[in-house]
């Protein structure tokens, strides 16, 4: 059966931004924001109106692609003023080629058990009890459960240990397994190709170093 998803550079760069956002989340937890005082009962409904703001082209999060490492693209967020934050990306098929899910990968500060963080993104009908399933040139294999779907699909954010991340430096390929909602029977294995992973890693963990 076909089970894919339609992939666009635009839809490339969403995923990039989940995976900022959740870089943030799988390297600290953050403190809750305090509540919005609310407004003053003398306060007009007009007070409370937005006029909009100005965006200029450069700015908020103008996403690119920047160095390619093999079969991965280091895609990147415009920060003004700061270093622009990259993460790994590449687009995972299946047997027949179909482009079925996409995956980001971006290094964590050190201390944490997890020293690289994923994010990969599955069509919406992928059957989320089935859960991920992923192995290294076959070895064994790991099961990582769904995060949450949105419009776009259902996304799993991963932590990676060393030992993971050193796996994937001396291999060849990764294989994600998932389960369609519509063939609970079956399983869809898309391949992540190791080409260029090493070089690829290794400038995203220079940058978070400086």
């Amino acid at each position: 059966m076909t089970f894919c998803i339609l992939p666009t550079r635009k839809l490339a760069m969403t995923t990039a931004a989940i995976a900022l956002i959740a870089t943030q989340g799988l390297a600290q937890s953050a403190d809750e924001p305090a509540a919005p005082t609310p407004p003053a009962a003398t306060e007009s409904p007009a007070m409370l109106l937005s006029t909009g703001e100005v965006i200029s082209p450069e700015s908020d999060g103008d996403s690119y692609v920047g160095n390619t490492h093999g079969d991965w693209e280091l895609v990147c967020v415009r920060v003004p003023d700061e270093d622009d934050p990259c993460q790994m990306y590449q687009l995972l098929r299946d047997g027949e080629g179909n482009a079925t899910a996409e995956i980001s990968i971006f290094p964590l500060p050190e201390g944490g058990e997890a020293v690289a963080g994923a994010t990969i993104l599955t069509p919406l009908e992928t059957l989320l009890t089935a859960q991920l399933v992923m192995q290294v040139d076959g070895g064994a294999a790991k099961r990582y459960p769904f995060t949450f779907c949105t419009a776009i699909g259902c996304i799993a954010r991963v932590g990676f240990t060393g030992e993971e991340v050193n796996a994937f430096r001396r291999g060849a390929e990764a294989t994600w397994s998932l389960v369609p909602v519509a063939a609970p029977d079956q399983t869809v294995d898309l391949s992540m190709s190791l080409m260029g992973f090493t070089a690829a890693f290794n400038e995203l963990s220079e940058q978070l170093a400086d």
